[in-house]
């Protein structure tokens, strides 16, 4: 009994880390700006067929979704899935490639450098690209008028918080991958489900009760749909009895305790790893 509450404690230890860990964020940057056409095309290209396909196709089809035009309603939620996958891609393949495949890791460690200092710097440069993907993404909804809230800048540090969830729980998965294949799972068990019952392409209160419980209690994309809404449309509509202002509170507390959860969780899992 001990030992398991020993071995628990050791995957949320606090890590220690210093200034060095932007080392590794730089040298990822540096890698992000000699391939940047291939990275930035993906964030570019993907939000605009999906407002060309389902807010001007489909959109056609649905006069009015929750007191807004279809494309109004999509918008929001097109910043959110930014958030989401350039976070959750860049430290589940990305991550995956440098550490067993290219050594990066191994050569960093061999510096001052320790390993929770490299993972941090993993997880802080997963963040930086979901926040470009973001802005990316609000820069085209913005071009198009669809914004309607003068706080839609505040997506931009939104982007930077909710993104670490992503990258956390992205590099969780990479710290028990056994090879890349491996990540097919966590797309279709995890980003797919979130993808589509989020509250992205249709409010979640079409959904049954306990599908709508689900979401709210355990997707991470749903809080992250819900404020992206807010601070870009202005307008989220009550679900299970909860008003707008408590959804958004919950929301944003669900994200930041999270956050902590996962982020020091994914640090300990590729310790041990790592380390052995």
């Amino acid at each position: 009994m001990t030992n398991s509450i020993r071995n628990l404690k050791a995957f949320f230890t606090l890590p220690k880390l210093t200034y060095r860990v932007w080392k590794v964020w730089h040298r990822n940057l540096d890698v992000f700006r000699r391939t940047i056409i291939v990275n930035f095309l993906p964030a570019l290209l993907e939000p605009i067929l999906y407002l060309l396909a389902f807010g001007f196709g489909l959109g056609e089809f649905i006069p009015n979704m929750q007191d807004q035009s279809y494309i109004n309603f999509i918008a929001p939620a097109l910043v959110a899935i930014a958030v989401m996958e350039g976070s959750f891609f860049e430290c589940t393949y990305s991550s995956f490639t440098r550490m067993c495949y290219e050594k990066t890791f191994d050569a960093i460690v061999a510096t001052p450098l320790s390993v929770e200092e490299v993972v941090t710097g993993e997880l802080l440069w997963g963040v930086t690209r979901s926040t470009i993907n973001a802005t990316t993404v609000l820069a085209i909804i913005s071009a198009l008028g669809l914004i309607s809230s003068p706080l839609f800048l505040l997506v931009v540090p939104f982007a930077f918080l909710s993104g670490l969830i992503f990258a956390s729980i992205a590099m969780c998965f990479t710290a028990v991958a056994p090879n890349v294949d491996f990540f097919n799972f966590a797309d279709f068990l995890f980003l797919t489900p979130m993808f589509f019952l989020s509250g992205t392409f249709f409010p979640i209160t079409s959904l049954p009760r306990a599908a709508q419980e689900v979401a709210l209690a355990v997707m991470p994309l749903t809080p992250t749909v819900t404020v992206c809404r807010e601070v870009i449309s202005g307008h989220i509509e009550p679900i299970l009895g909860l008003s707008s202002e408590s959804l958004l509170l919950i929301s944003l507390a669900w994200i930041l305790i999270a956050t902590i959860f996962f982020f020091i969780l994914s640090i300990n899992l590729m310790k041990k790893r790592l380390t052995g």
